[in-house]
């Protein structure tokens, strides 16, 4: 049934509605036992924080700025309660460019 699916293309997404998109991967990220799944849905998370800030420059609208580093922040915090602290470093990085 699911064989065929695959990932929606994020760049068809308004800009908050992407970040809404990493919001949900990263709550789930927080929900997952499985430390597969936990590093898939945070490199999710990732590339739909990615793709937001593509869409913010784009646009030229930084309303968003603050929710991004936000999620940015929230993703750093994540990684560094699993044991992945460079991870969390950069993420930390990149959550203070944008706040």
């Amino acid at each position: 049934m699911f064989s065929g699916v695959i990932s929606s293309p994020r760049g068809k997404l308004s800009l908050q509605k992407t970040l809404e998109l990493a919001n949900l991967y990263l709550e789930n990220a927080k929900n997952s036992r499985d430390p597969e799944i936990f590093l898939v849905l945070c490199h999710d998370t990732e590339t739909s924080l990615s793709q937001a800030k593509k869409v913010a420059k784009k646009t030229e609208d930084e309303s968003m700025n603050g929710s991004i580093a936000a999620t940015y922040d929230g993703l750093g915090d994540l990684l560094e309660k699993k044991g992945h602290q460079a991870e969390a470093k950069a993420f930390r990085k990149k959550s203070e460019k944008r706040g």
